[in-house]
C-alpha cells in the first residue's frame, strides 16, 4: 500500500494547486516529495515509483530530480538530522573539524543512523550564513551558528538527553498552505496559489 492511498484529500489538495494537464501534474512533484520526507524522514525507492506514478513520470527522473536537493534523503535519517555546510567559507571556519567532532560524539556515518535512531548527519552545499560559520542545520528548524568543539559537544549532550536545543536561527524561508514564503521574522512575501483564475480570464 503506498503512503497517498490514505491520503486522498491531501492528494487532492496538491494536485488543485496547478493545472490539470500532464504538464500540471508533473510540477506536483516538489511538494508530493516534501510531503513523503516530512512523515517518513526519507523518500524510499518504493515512495519514488508511487510518485512518479502519480505524476506520469518514471521513479528514474524523480529520483534525479532529488538528487539536485539535499533536504530529501534516499535512506533513513534519525531524530536530529544533523547537516554540516562544507563549502568554502566554513571550512574556513573549520567546519572540516566541526565535522570529525559530530561524526565521533555520535558515532555515525553519512547513509547511517545511529543506535536507538537518535541522530544521522550529512555534508550540504551552502547553507546562505556564510557569516556565521561554521553553520549546523538540525533537521529542517533551523540552524546553530559560530559552532565551536566546546558548543558541539554541549548540543548534542542535550540532543543525547532527548532535548533538541533551541536553533540560533530558524531556516530562513518557509513556505505557508497558499504557497507564500514566509521569513525568518514572520513576513508573508509573494502571492497565493489560492483562487487562482484561468489566463484565459475566466473564473
Amino acid at each position: 500500500m503506498g503512503y497517498f492511498d490514505d491520503n486522498a484529500g491531501l492528494l487532492a489538495d496538491i494536485f488543485a494547486r496547478y493545472p490539470s494537464t500532464p504538464q500540471g501534474k508533473r510540477s506536483a512533484l516538489m511538494p508530493l516529495l516534501r510531503e513523503v520526507q516530512d512523515a517518513q524522514g526519507y523518500v524510499s525507492d518504493g515512495h519514488m515509483a508511487e510518485i512518479a506514478a502519480l505524476i506520469g513520470s518514471t521513479a528514474t527522473e524523480v529520483r534525479s530530480v532529488m538528487s539536485f536537493y539535499s533536504t530529501y534523503s534516499t535512506v533513513p535519517t534519525g531524530r536530529y538530522h544533523l547537516q554540516v555546510c562544507a563549502t568554502l567559507m566554513c571550512a574556513q571556519a573549520g567546519a572540516d573539524e566541526l565535522w570529525d567532532e559530530i561524526v565521533e560524539l555520535t558515532d555515525v556515518q553519512p547513509g547511517e543512523v545511529s543506535e536507538g535512531g537518535l541522530f544521522s548527519v550529512q555534508k550540504v552545499e551552502c547553507l546562505g550564513s556564510c557569516g556565521t560559520a561554521p553553520v549546523i542545520q538540525l533537521n529542517d528548524s533551523g540552524y546553530y551558528e559560530n559552532v565551536t568543539r566546546r558548543r558541539c559537544h554541549e548540543l548534542i549532550a542535550l540532543m543525547k538527553s532527548g532535548v533538541a536545543p533551541t536553533t540560533d536561527h530558524p531556516v530562513p524561508v518557509t513556505v505557508n498552505a497558499g504557497g507564500q514564503q514566509v521569513t525568518a521574522a514572520g513576513e508573508t512575501v509573494g502571492a497565493s496559489v489560492i483562487n487562482l483564475r484561468s489566463l484565459g480570464g475566466t473564473s
